[in-house]
């Protein structure tokens, strides 16, 4: 296991070695190598000079990389990421405000598998933190005030200059900000993906601006910014940004999704293998069983899961592409007595040829349960753009279970009155995705919806079918 610290600089030629000494100085957990990546950020003072004295100190064990000028503490991170090597991500500033000797504390929550994320707050209950700049802490608290009211997260201390990262989660995210908009933009980022984000209590040693503090009024002005700009825009980068829009606000249906779990309940086993998981939103109705295998081709998504379930007790997170090959001998030893592929099998070219590989992946006896888009004549501008290359009718669903190996069970007409809605979204006003506001009522008035599907027996928005394997 490496940690690697990553360390931006800038005109701290007084306190630079003192910190590089103390990063060394600290006794990390038995097994915990480290890295220190220090990016100096166009420094105009004795900065390098002490920071060629440290190398030459240190050696291999710390790298330094220069700026051609001054680009903020968010560009220098970035940078620091890109040369990193180690499994967990640690942000350490240059100054000796945050003390090193906290790095066990920091990184046990991870260590332990239980965060993917730390953050150091100095506003829990430490052993001690030095009182001064009082409007500095007020800031700090509106700050964290409003990212908690964007995020959903009730964090202390947003600002800190200690936060540690389980390293695939860091690297995976887009980081746009260059200053120290780099403290709001990753805990809106973090959030949206899922991480376990943990807190723990730090010692804080604060400077006074005379004592070099560099971070001001604008600054926090521009934190506002970031966080407004991030809550609106969702950047996470993904295949089909509008697939991902659209997972984001069925997210939030969770009538929805409990009703198309109450449909297939029935015909759940205790090995499920969920092709497609996307970000969860049926998977959270599945959990509790022998063994849940969640699946996705997106590493957006696959991430997101992997924070929702690492270490949770029979649940596993695998890549899984069905329009790419492989041997599904491979997935042998999992005995799958079913699997869900929900709003998958549409954005399979080869659709038939997927199923005849789920079919190898199941035991004997195993059930196949599919939920698809019905009706081709609905097929319109968010199909497109999420990927669908058709929708279905029930005679040629049924025929390519027959055809995949399967003996039909059952075909259900899903959502009736989902229709009209999905027609005057993408037909009539030719957008991309679902209307979240159209998927708000739709969500509220569940309990009609499903009792128009079993009145008016009519084709609905989706098929639900189920096979099962002789």
């Amino acid at each position: 296991m490496r940690l690697s610290i990553l360390m931006p600089v800038y005109n701290e030629a007084r306190t630079v070695r003192e910190i590089v000494d103390r990063v060394f100085a600290v006794t990390l957990p038995e097994g915990v190598e480290r890295e220190l990546i220090v990016v100096d950020d166009g420094s105009n003072d004795s900065t390098p000079r002490r920071l060629g004295e440290a190398a030459e100190k240190y050696g291999s064990t710390i790298s330094i990389l220069r700026q051609p000028r001054n680009l903020g503490k968010g560009a220098a991170l970035r940078r620091a990421i890109a040369a990193s090597s180690g499994d967990i991500l640690l942000v350490q500033d240059a100054d000796l405000e945050y003390d090193p000797v906290e790095y066990p504390r920091l990184i046990e929550p991870i260590l332990s598998g239980k965060a993917d994320v730390v953050y150091g707050s100095r506003f829990l209950a430490s052993p001690g933190r030095r009182a001064l700049l009082f409007w500095h802490a007020v800031g700090n608290w509106a700050l964290t005030l409003l990212s908690n009211m964007a995020t959903d997260l009730n964090l202390t201390d947003m600002e800190t200059g200690y936060k540690v990262f389980r390293a695939e989660v860091l690297r995976g995210l887009p980081l746009r900000s260059d200053r120290f908009g780099f403290e709001p933009e990753v805990t809106a980022k973090v959030a949206k993906l899922g991480c376990r984000v943990f807190e723990v209590p730090i010692s804080y040693q604060g400077r006074t601006y005379l004592e070099g503090k560099k971070i001001g009024w604008k600054d926090a002005l521009a934190a506002v910014c970031t966080i407004v700009r991030f809550k609106l825009a969702d950047d996470l980068e993904s295949r089909s940004d509008a697939g991902y829009r659209t997972l984001r606000a069925m997210a939030r249906a969770r009538r929805y999704n409990e009703w198309i779990y109450r449909t297939i309940e029935p015909y759940l086993g205790e090995r499920i293998l969920e092709v497609g998981s996307g970000i969860g939103n049926l998977t959270r109705f599945l959990e509790g069983r022998e063994l849940l295998v969640l699946s996705d081709i997106e590493s957006l998504y696959l991430q997101r899961l992997r924070n929702l379930y690492q270490g949770r007790r029979g649940i596993e997170v695998i890549q899984l592409d069905l329009s790419g090959g492989g041997d599904p001998a491979a997935l042998a030893g999992y005995r799958f007595d079913t699997v869900v592929a929900s709003n998958v099998l549409e954005h399979i070219e080869d659709d038939g040829g997927a199923l005849r590989w789920l079919e190898r992946v199941l035991v004997s006896g195993g059930r196949m349960i599919l939920l698809v888009p019905q009706g081709q004549k609905l097929f319109g501008s968010i199909d497109r753009a999420i990927g669908h290359y058709r929708r279905y009718q029930e005679g040629e669903l049924r025929q390519l279970l027959d055809q995949a190996g399967f003996q039909v069970e059952k075909v259900h007409h899903f959502n009736t009155l989902g229709r009209p809605i999905w027609w005057f979204c993408g037909t009539l006003l030719k957008r991309r995705s679902l209307s979240p506001s159209a998927l708000f009522v739709l969500n509220l008035f569940v309990p009609l919806v499903r009792s128009a599907d079993a009145v008016l027996g009519t084709p609905g928005l989706s098929l639900i079918a189920v096979g099962r394997k002789p």
